[in-house]
């Protein structure tokens, strides 16, 4: 068997967390006093020093010892011990990866997927183990990834290209090439920290895919750009693949991931759980490994509209009913739309709704703040067993804002239709029937504005 283009052996990453205790809010009249007080403590400070200076004059001119002197007592109040808590980011991972092998990692939030690709690129060191890399590295992690921000797309072009190692010749012979694939010839001697974040990514992907690396790593960044952009880029990835490179993918899309691995390795906790054919560990991840009635996340910075929470809140079996919940944060008064897919138990994608793409006059109207959404979706024409529902935010065939991947499941314990298999009448052709969504009115309004 030939040498593994990437070998990986016990790998550990630890970090070191450290706890605050918690306090109440800070008041004017708390600062006031806790200045008083450290002023009074000087003084008291102060006083003690100077009685304690005497004192020892004093016995001094009595002809003591001096080395018998008790010394004055100066109290301080010992300082709370540290919350501070190991955090095994990884655990002793074990894999190898062939030349030309396109590997899919799954896993939910938190498992560890962006941690390996950061070991692997060599952006953070690993704490226990090693890895053995046999080319290359490209990396594209996060929008802006190895880019200098007051520099021109031009010359991070040529930035990104010395990092890889590559001669000035070798990116000349690839620049057109790299830029028409990222659409930015308008742009190309702008500082780049003016981008919008479809241009950088834009722009990152097709530096790392053009510049001929032996190992591609690319995490879920192309979320942030829109379909047609996300369709080039597969299909980009694909030709990298037949080429003979490797691809390392991180992705919640397990569609994405079955039709573009033929291997997946699925992580839990830091460590491998499973690691074979796609097909068998997606199946086994949707099985044991999707979200419940409940999603959350904390809120980034810098985004302007983003989903923070999603809920079941019923499951209606009498009425065929599934009322839902999402919340949504907007930097300011916007017009979306709030796409929905359903996935049946096997990943499948059986089913699409939306408010605003199919008719803008659905679209939602948000204000700046905290926005809640209520909805229910008709499960009447859906089987016996287990759904995954996901979420996407965006601006109709412009931009995708967040999206909040399999973050809800439910069951379906009884069908309107006995003896129903299907999870959907195929009324527009595989995973792209028509969900019946439905506007509902919560106690404060369907939409709740609450400016921050």
């Amino acid at each position: 068997m030939p040498e593994p283009i990437i070998k990986v052996e016990g790998l550990g990453k630890k970090y070191r967390l450290h706890h605050q205790s918690k306090e109440r809010y800070t008041t004017l009249r708390d600062v006031i006093a806790r200045k008083a007080g450290g002023f009074l403590e000087k003084l008291n400070f102060l006083e003690k020093l100077k009685f304690g200076k005497q004192k020892i004059e004093n016995r001094n001119a009595a002809g003591s010892d001096s080395s018998q002197l008790s010394q004055f007592p100066i109290s301080a109040s010992p300082a709370a011990p540290a919350a501070d808590e190991d955090f095994w980011a990884l655990k002793d991972l074990n894999f190898e990866v062939q030349q030309g092998e396109v590997v899919g990692i799954i896993g939910r939030n938190g498992a560890g997927k962006s941690t390996l690709l950061k070991v692997l690129s060599r952006i953070t060191e690993p704490t226990t183990g090693r890895i053995t890399l046999g080319g290359r590295v490209a990396s594209l992690l996060e929008v802006g990834t190895g880019f200098h921000p007051e520099l021109t797309g031009r010359e991070n072009i040529f930035l990104n290209g010395a990092i890889l190692g590559m001669r000035k010749d070798e990116i000349k012979a690839k620049f057109d090439e790299i830029v028409a694939f990222a659409e930015v010839e308008r742009f190309l001697d702008t500082p780049v920290k003016r981008y919008s974040s479809g241009m950088y990514v834009r722009l990152a992907f097709a530096v790392a895919a053009h510049l001929e690396p032996e190992i591609l790593v690319v995490d879920e960044v192309l979320a942030v750009g829109d379909a047609e952009f996300q369709k080039k880029c597969l299909g980009k990835m694909k030709d990298v693949a037949k080429a003979g490179r490797t691809v390392l993918f991180v992705s919640h899309q397990l569609d994405t991931v079955r039709s573009l691995c033929s291997r997946a390795i699925q992580l839990h906790a830091g460590a491998v759980k499973m690691d074979g054919d796609v097909g068998d560990v997606v199946t086994s991840y949707l099985r044991t490994g999707r979200a419940t009635s409940t999603y959350q996340k904390e809120a980034a910075p810098g985004k302007t509209l983003q989903i923070l929470s999603a809920s079941v809140e019923e499951n209606d079996a009498l009425n065929h009913r599934l009322n839902l919940h999402v919340t949504i944060k907007s930097e300011g008064r916007k017009t979306c739309s709030l796409d929905v897919r359903l996935t049946d138990g096997l990943g499948s994608a059986v089913g699409y709704g939306s408010f605003g793409t199919l008719c803008s006059a659905e679209s939602l109207q948000l204000e700046h703040g905290i926005n809640d959404v209520h909805f229910a979706l008709n499960t009447s024409k859906l089987a016996e067993g287990s759904f995954a529902l996901s979420f996407d935010l965006n601006q109709p065939y412009v931009e995708y804002y967040d999206r909040a991947d399999l973050c809800l499941e439910f069951n379906i314990t009884q069908t309107a239709k006995d003896g129903r298999t299907r999870a959907l009448l195929q009324t527009w052709g595989y995973g792209s029937n028509e969900l019946c969504l439905i506007m509902r009115t919560a106690p404060s309004g369907s939409i709740r504005q609450c400016n921050s």
